[in-house]
């Protein structure tokens, strides 16, 4: 049996696109995990009018993780800036749906709603 290389188990790309900042998450949004998104993001909302957090290769994100981008939208808010999600599974929806923050967050890249950056 061959030995596999170990993936973090999350990892963010941060991009600058014209007037917008997009951080790319990839792997468990989780307790003990999530902490390092809120250090990346955190400096950002106060640098930038527009944060677009792009979810679409987070696996799992359990309530810590939620928690974690409700302060991140509360930050944004108080900062002026305009954090939005992107990319968002069907699981994350669902989490979202149930704790009635989908209609908090502004959700771009579906349903009709272009991207631009």
């Amino acid at each position: 049996m061959g030995e596999q290389a170990v993936a973090s188990p999350l990892t963010i790309d941060i991009e600058r696109k014209g007037d917008a900042v997009v951080v790319m998450v990839h792997g468990r949004l989780v307790a003990g995990l999530s902490d390092l998104l809120a250090e990346k993001v955190k400096p950002l909302v106060t640098e930038s009018k527009r944060v677009v957090i792009d979810l679409g290769d987070v696996t799992f994100m359990d309530s810590i993780g939620l928690g974690t981008l409700v302060r991140l939208y509360v930050s944004a808010k108080s900062a002026d800036c305009s954090l939005e999600l992107m990319h968002i599974g069907k699981r994350i929806r669902e989490v979202l749906g149930i704790t009635h923050l989908l209609d908090v967050f502004t959700i771009i890249g579906e349903k009709g709603i272009t991207t631009r950056f």
